[in-house]
């Protein structure tokens, strides 16, 4: 009689998901929220609002809360700037704002990475013919950062053209303190918006929801674009929301745990001979041969989940998140099988 292989439980390492889960009072928050059911969500979002205008340091008419990042990308995509124009992002990253501009028939113009970061000279030139810019920093899939002074560029052109330049900040609670962000330049008069999510470092993400920082007058637009969507925030993600930001401790643990496992990761690739690139996020580009068939190959023959880069138009590499020590371990041994160093 023939045995049938071991089957592990799929490893999860595909959607850069937090691998140490949400603050214990975020989840208490949820359940409490939950009674009663029958009552429709606050459409104003005020409590997350004024908790998350509080811990940024702005005021409340410039926050924005909805049903992720992902809402507010498309809301920005239908309401900001000059709509005539294209917008204008990166090639190879998130799709996005590729997708929502198209569809709101904005057009985009996608801008070549330069060695695996946006090309910040070329975005900023390109500002002066756009009608709204994403930035997606840290920048999805490659886990880059832009230095202070490529940021700050992109800031004053903004000022200089009138075009929003909206950052999608996804990943920013993972990156080493004083990176560049929008909080810097909330004051400098430039049109600037912030997109954060409570999906990743929070450990939220199957509650949808996130929340814009910015210009009070690219809030005012996103909120009058949203009136259609009035309940698109539920109650309990708006409570474990603001329970997850008062949690702070949880948070920082999240970061140093976070940090410690990319050191880990990344230096046990080097060890069995292979590369990745450098990241400020809470996932790693693993370089393979053939990206599109190592995702393929991993999830069908060994249970692993990973997200081949090509997807995202960077193909050559692996999007790894930063999962469990013994699921990396798997991943590791799979890819000496799949794609053997040479």
């Amino acid at each position: 009689m023939t045995t049938a292989p071991a089957r592990f439980a799929p490893a999860r390492l595909h959607l850069s998901e937090n691998a140490y889960g949400p603050s214990p009072m975020a989840v208490r928050a949820a359940h409490e929220a939950l009674d009663p059911a029958s009552v429709y969500p606050d459409p104003g979002r005020a409590v997350p609002v004024a908790a998350i205008a509080e811990r940024v340091g702005v005021g409340e008419a410039q926050v924005a809360v909805a049903n992720g990042s992902d809402e507010l990308v498309l809301l920005s995509a239908l309401a900001l700037g000059d709509r005539g124009r294209p917008g204008v992002t990166s090639a190879g990253t998130f799709p996005g704002y590729r997708i929502c501009l198209t569809q709101a028939g904005r057009g985009c113009r996608e801008i070549p990475l330069r060695e695996a970061q946006a090309d910040a000279e070329a975005i900023a030139a390109a500002m002066e013919h756009a009608g709204i810019v994403y930035l997606c920093h840290p920048h999805n899939p490659t886990g880059a950062v832009l230095d202070r002074d490529r940021f700050g560029m992109l800031v004053e052109r903004a000022a200089v053209t009138g075009t929003p330049l909206v950052v999608d900040e996804a990943y920013l609670e993972f990156a080493p303190a004083g990176t560049p962000q929008v909080r810097d330049h909330l004051g400098s008069g430039a049109p600037l918006l912030s997109l954060r999510t409570f999906s990743k470092a929070y450990g939220l993400a199957a509650l949808r929801i996130g929340y814009a920082v910015g210009s009070p007058d690219l809030i005012a637009a996103l909120r009058a674009a949203q009136a259609t969507l009035p309940f698109s925030v539920n109650t309990v993600a708006q409570a474990a929301a603001v329970a997850a930001l008062a949690d702070r401790p949880h948070l920082d643990e999240v970061r140093r745990q976070n940090a410690l496992r990319r050191a880990w990761f990344r230096g046990t690739l080097r060890s069995r001979g292979r590369t990745s690139l450098p990241s400020a996020t809470n996932f790693v580009a693993v370089a393979v041969r053939d990206s599109a068939a190592a995702e393929q190959r991993l999830a069908a023959e060994h249970d692993i989940l990973v997200r081949d880069a090509g997807r995202f138009g960077f193909a050559g590499h692996l999007r790894v998140s930063l999962g469990p020590v013994a699921d990396l371990t798997r991943l590791l041994d799979a890819l000496d099988v799949i794609d053997p160093v040479r």
